[in-house]
């Protein structure tokens, strides 16, 4: 037999998926309280527990032993949904996905797409770009609206994120255009996939334009949805050198969320205003600091592998601006240490070109500078004409200062 807590997680979801509450499973034996203690793994079961369960539930008692056959799709779906904690739910959903070719469409999809978010919030972006082109196929094949623009929204970004932002913008795009008549948070998600796409590209006055389009969207619904929007503004503001415009924009955004409302957002508005306060001209060190120090401790109690990482980042970059060479060289060497690199394009190439330039610092000139080039043409190629023009400055302002 499972031992606790496995056994209590086999027993939740088994009790979900046959769409039992607590009390309906417990009625006739047991107390609530006591079935509550089972599920959360705080008291072992006995066997006549396990026998009476059993029969309420309707299998044998086998289906509480470790060798019972895996759990099917809707089991794992109701697991991981339903759990208020959970370590890493992504292998259990992707073996279920492969063992179970009796599958509906509908829950095919939900599967899918919760699977595609868990892999992109670790920063496998590759895995989820291809679960994401699984899921605008199946959208199609659905024939629902919701779907379609989800599924292109999701892949917008992550392509995005992967430097592709030709694709992305084309994805953006076709779910923009399939969204008017669609609730308020799906046309606002489109539009802001592809204010994001059209930024990166350095189409900026269409993307100013859509920005706009996104703020009065969402301005009426206020709440995440006008917070987010207002963030894609600023971002949009910074790139046209529209700084006032973009620091009104950020601090209304900062402002106006509560962690209580939604702490993942709270956490991810925090890492980029740090990010935008430090590509103003000249940077706002002070403003970027003190945003750093805010989510710093929360990042080391809730956040992922990604949000460290996205924060050593912005520390390292800080560091060099503040002239702390020392400790850039040390965040630097940190990250690297810690493996694979999960920051986005933009945020990868910007943190090689420190690299860079702590190199030329060091003394190793033609090395950094080849790297500089190396990224420079990078960014073109990704046809990121602001981030690229970026990257010439950093290489034009070292020259200078070498020569």
């Amino acid at each position: 037999m499972l031992a606790q807590p496995a056994f209590g997680h086999r027993l939740r979801a088994l009790r979900l998926e046959r769409g039992l509450s607590q009390a309906a499973l417990a009625a006739g034996g047991l107390s609530t309280g006591y079935l509550s203690r089972l599920e959360s793994g705080a008291r072992p079961p006995t066997s006549r527990v396990v026998e009476h369960l059993a029969e309420r539930l309707g299998v044998p008692v086998s289906a509480f032993d470790a060798a019972h056959e895996p759990q099917s799709l809707a089991q794992v779906l109701a697991s991981v949904t339903s759990a208020e904690e959970i370590g890493d739910p992504g292998e259990a959903l992707a073996d279920a996905l492969r063992a179970d070719d009796r599958l509906s469409p509908a829950l095919t999809w939900q599967a899918t797409w919760l699977l595609a978010r868990i892999r992109g919030g670790q920063g496998h972006h590759d895995d989820e770009q291809e679960l994401l082109r699984e899921l605008v196929t199946l959208g199609d094949t659905l024939g629902t609206p919701e779907l379609r623009v989800r599924s292109r929204t999701g892949l917008s970004r992550c392509v995005q994120a992967l430097g592709d932002n030709t694709s992305a913008r084309d994805y953006a795009f076709e779910a923009y255009t399939l969204s008017p008549g669609l609730s308020a948070a799906d046309r606002a998600a489109a539009l802001q996939a592809l204010v994001s796409a059209e930024a990166e590209a350095g189409r900026l006055t269409e993307a100013r334009a859509h920005a706009d389009e996104l703020c009065e969207v969402t301005e009426e619904g206020g709440g995440t949805l006008f917070i987010k929007a207002l963030w894609s503004s600023a971002t949009v503001r910074i790139r046209q050198g529209d700084y006032p415009g973009a620091q009104r924009a950020l601090e209304h955004a900062l402002q106006s969320l509560d962690s209580r409302e939604d702490l993942q957002l709270w956490m991810r508005l925090r890492l980029a205003a740090a990010s935008l306060y430090l590509q103003i001209t000249p940077p706002l060190t002070d403003r970027a600091a003190a945003r750093l120090n805010e989510v710093g401790p929360v990042l080391a109690l809730v956040g992922t592998d990604l949000h460290q990482q996205q924060l050593l980042t912005l520390r390292a970059h800080l560091a060099f601006e503040e002239g702390e060479t020392e400790r850039a060289r040390e965040l630097v060497t940190q990250i690297d240490e810690a493996g694979e690199l999960l920051l986005s394009f933009r945020d990868r190439i910007r943190f090689q070109a420190l690299r860079s330039q702590l190199l030329i610092l060091d003394g190793r000139v033609d090395e950094g500078n080849s790297a500089l080039r190396d990224l420079a043409t990078q960014a073109q190629e990704a046809l990121n004409v602001e981030l690229a023009a970026e990257i010439w400055r950093i290489l034009a302002t070292t020259l200078y200062s070498k020569a």
